[in-house]
């Protein structure tokens, strides 16, 4: 994650934007006011709106850990897919 002022980033905002993009990172910029303003990829934000809602319901939430817990125990059964 970086962090810039409000005031370098007028100065360069496509180089801060190209560095969003190709490092898949965040950029956090500070304004004078003490508010901070984040900038991130679609992509990026589109992911965590999914992992949000995915984890806004207590039963999804357990569900999700209970799978994932059986994916690290190798608890897994393969399928082929049925096409239509």
């Amino acid at each position: 994650m970086n962090v810039t002022s409000i005031s370098n980033f007028r100065k360069a905002a496509k180089a801060y934007f190209d560095q969003v993009i190709d490092d898949k990172d965040i950029l956090l910029i500070t304004r004078s006011d003490g508010q901070t303003v984040v900038v991130m990829t679609l992509d990026q934000y589109n992911s965590k709106i999914e992992t949000d809602y995915l984890n806004s319901s207590a039963a999804n939430k357990k569900h999700l850990e209970k799978s994932i817990a059986s994916l690290h125990a190798g608890k897994v059964e393969k399928h082929s897919l049925i096409e239509g």
